[in-house]
């Protein structure tokens, strides 16, 4: 095997690979007489079929899987010599495309290498941890806010109209062409107004009646909905109104707790507080790596893979195309073309990215299974009654697996580095943390 050089320039490389015939008949003759003792054929016993025979049936599958095994071995032994490190897939191709049986092979390797990344003094790095503590006004405005979420319904005085948020208890029975269909009917059933929760224009023909009306409700099923046999139809409900009652905010006390799962209102009142905190903390997290991604972001210099950052740069593109134009669910569309905002916002990434990756594979940092266990079932709570697909969906899927696992070791990593940093904590109210926080703008993420 040759390897000749070709180019080097910056962190391009590129590499010519020649795999000698000699070499290539030396490694199938040596598959087929390790499988040669298995195989069996026509007139001869097990293990006995001449090797001329094997090499005549089974030469030509052998020498395409040699070939590719010479391939792989001379890529692997390169790196190995040369300590590079692709940073994306290298483009490997024959060159000689006439190649016959006895002939070399020649193939050529083009790659990016993964660049060096210079180590940094932390200590350079002074940030400021915000800490915002919820006061007992906070959590009365949270209990609050539970309050009017879970709302009791009280009869509205005999004779009064009902007004969007109230609850009716109604009779319905629709139809389609004249014709009832399946599920087109109920007795008695609570729809608040403005819920939302039947079809559109539903509620809103409700609006104005008073107990004992009979209201003929007029409809179209729209075009996308689940029933084939509805989709797209008119249809006509006939509804009477048994009873309109008016939401009415639950008593902040020891039976709201309970409807919230807690022992009593004391116990609620911890769990709110809690959870205020946990938003706080998070918040504060989220300005705090912020600050730190800036301040590495000037301090880490080093030359980037041009193929990466065109990558990032085009999904950036592509995000920020779907993001202006929300009503195009399908990737059909024209190409995006990154702009210079793009590419600057892609080398941050790129840079970054590499830098934490180092840093966590110098200091051994690793994403344990238990933490991947506990992440995966905190999303798959994210689809409720499909929890089950959902598992087995992250378990086939290498790169679903991965979009899980990258974050929870991008936090490892920055918390490695937040202990080597100058670190000090300033006290903040929440309105002060919710403007810093704001300040940092829509791209929070970069």
């Amino acid at each position: 095997m040759q390897v000749n050089e070709t180019l080097n320039e910056g962190l391009k490389r590129g590499y010519t690979i020649t795999i000698t015939a000699a070499e290539l008949d030396e490694k199938v003759n040596g598959k087929l007489i390790e499988a040669q003792p298995e195989v069996e054929m026509k007139g001869f016993r097990k293990g006995k079929v001449p090797m001329a025979m094997l090499k005549k049936q089974f030469g030509e599958r052998v020498l395409g899987e040699a070939m590719q095994e010479s391939i792989d071995e001379a890529m692997r032994e390169h790196y190995e010599a040369t300590g590079d490190r692709p940073a994306m897939q290298p483009d490997v191709k024959m060159t000689n495309v006439d190649w016959k049986v006895g002939d070399d092979v020649e193939v050529s390797m083009d790659y990016e290498c993964l660049p060096e990344v210079p180590d940094v003094d932390y200590k350079q790095i002074k940030l400021e941890r915000l800490v915002s503590k919820p006061d007992d006004s906070e959590v009365d405005e949270a209990l609050e806010n539970l309050a009017g979420a879970a709302n009791n319904f009280e009869d509205r005085k005999k004779g009064s109209k009902a007004k969007d948020g109230d609850q009716l208890v109604i009779n319905f029975l629709g139809r389609v062409d004249g014709e009832a269909f399946e599920g087109g009917q109920a007795d008695d059933y609570p729809l608040v107004l403005g819920s939302n929760s039947f079809i559109p224009g539903f509620e809103e023909q409700l609006v104005g009646s008073k107990v004992g009306d009979d209201v003929e409700v007029k409809v179209s099923f729209p075009a996308e909905y689940g029933a084939e046999n509805l989709a797209g139809k008119d249809a006509v409900f006939e509804c009477t109104v048994n009873a309109v009652k008016e939401p009415k905010p639950a008593t902040i006390d020891d039976e709201l707790a309970k409807q919230f799962g807690a022992e009593d209102l004391a116990a609620l009142k911890g769990q709110v507080g809690e959870r205020l905190q946990a938003e706080y903390s998070g918040a504060a997290r989220q300005v705090l790596k912020r600050h730190l991604m800036d301040a590495l972001d000037g301090l880490v210099k080093f030359e980037l893979p041009p193929s990466m950052v065109d990558a990032e740069a085009g999904q950036i593109a592509h995000q920020m195309w779907h993001e202006d134009n929300p009503e195009v669910e399908g990737h059909d569309h024209e190409p995006t073309e990154p702009t210079d905002e793009h590419k600057v916002l892609a080398e941050r990434r790129v840079r970054l990215g590499l830098f934490l990756a180092e840093l966590g594979g110098k200091n051994e940092i690793t994403v344990s299974d238990a933490e991947m266990q506990q992440a995966v079932m905190q999303q798959a709570q994210q689809y409720p009654g499909q929890e089950q697909q959902f598992f087995e969906f992250i378990q086939k899927n290498e790169q679903a697996l991965q979009q899980i696992r990258a974050p929870l070791f991008e936090d490892k990593v920055v918390d490695y580095i937040l202990e080597l940093s100058d670190v000090s904590e300033k006290e903040v109210s929440k309105e002060e943390l919710q403007k810093t926080l704001e300040a940092l703008g829509d791209d929070s993420d970069k």
